[in-house]
């Protein structure tokens, strides 16, 4: 099996529908490959939901969209046990958690108690009702949207739901001459409907079984925690990127790395996916949001004061 060619199909029929946002394919596929799940943060209309189904379907997954409303409980997601008077007994009835790809829409929109309900999913691949604990299926990976938190009706995430996504990104507007071909391409029939899977689940296990043999030297290893350490030490920080951070980071380059075909990773893939894993895991001290410093501007600067490792990189 050719997996980058594999994967660039993949990222390639995402574009189909996805006009002119590459890097956000290409990201979201590393998520998928490390087994980790995706946060996307945007205004309404970018095409979020678009996407997530374009990568559906180009795996041949099992695709579930839970709306998230302010009156969601946490029984809608994952399900919920019904008493059968003919029978006499209880019967569970599967919630939308049950699938191979979860669209979390707008998850910010719902109560903290309702969010909480995707931790055990995201983090254990399992749900627990009524005692019972089930394993879901794989490959199981979470997409969960969310507009800006300014916005009205939104309930920030909790730090241990942020925690949980692998990667944080933002989608953006589309430049002038992609929002043009987006246009014309909605006059005739919609690209989705005519996307061919090209990776099956089994394809896709594989590959992320691949992902775990990548090699990662001791070298750059030292550089995540470095990175990491950095976060915890920073004057402007409260609270740093934890030890599930640096892992995450480890991971993502390693799937990074098997997407560009590579059996390696270098310090350029920690440099370019730090600031998708460690951005959403950091919170910032109160004074230092009034002065506009994101997480984002505070992960780069962080990335230039870090030494970068050089050594040869010949017998990773």
């Amino acid at each position: 099996m050719d997996v980058q060619k594999k994967l660039q199909e993949v990222i390639e029929n995402i574009e189909k529908v996805m006009i002119g946002k590459k890097h956000i394919a290409e990201l979201s596929v590393i998520a998928i490959l490390a087994k980790g799940h995706v946060l996307l943060e945007d205004v309404p209309g970018v095409g979020k939901t678009m996407m997530v189904r374009a990568l559906a379907k180009s795996m041949s997954a099992d695709f579930k969209r839970i709306q998230f409303t302010p009156d969601l409980l946490p029984s809608d997601v994952i399900g919920v046990s019904i008493y059968n008077p003919k029978e006499m007994e209880f019967s569970f009835r599967p919630g939308p958690i049950m699938g191979n790809i979860i669209l979390a829409d707008e998850i910010n929109r719902t109560s903290p108690k309702t969010q909480a309900a995707l931790l055990e999913a995201m983090e254990e691949a399992s749900v627990t009702i009524d005692g019972n604990t089930m394993t879901l299926a794989q490959p199981f990976f979470v997409m969960a949207t969310q507009n800006p938190v300014e916005y009205e009706g939104t309930y920030p995430l909790p730090e241990a739901q942020l925690d949980r996504f692998l990667l944080k990104m933002k989608m953006g507007y589309p430049t002038k001459m992609d929002e043009v071909e987006i246009l014309r391409r909605a006059e005739g029939v919609s690209p989705l409907q005519s996307l061919q899977a090209v990776v099956t689940l089994e394809e896709l296990i594989e590959m992320q079984k691949l992902v775990d043999e990548v090699s990662i030297s001791d070298m750059i290893k030292s550089y995540i925690v470095a990175i990491a350490q950095e976060t915890r030490n920073h004057p402007a920080v409260y609270l740093g990127a934890s030890p599930r951070a640096s892992i995450a980071l480890m991971k993502a380059t390693q799937a990074y790395a098997l997407l560009k075909g590579r059996q390696y990773v270098t310090p350029d893939d920690v440099q370019y996916l730090a600031p998708f894993v460690f951005s959403h895991r950091l919170m910032l001290k109160p004074e230092v949001r009034y002065d506009n410093l994101s997480a984002e501007d505070l992960v780069g600067r962080i990335l230039i004061n870090v030494p970068v490792p050089v050594r040869k990189m010949d017998h990773l």
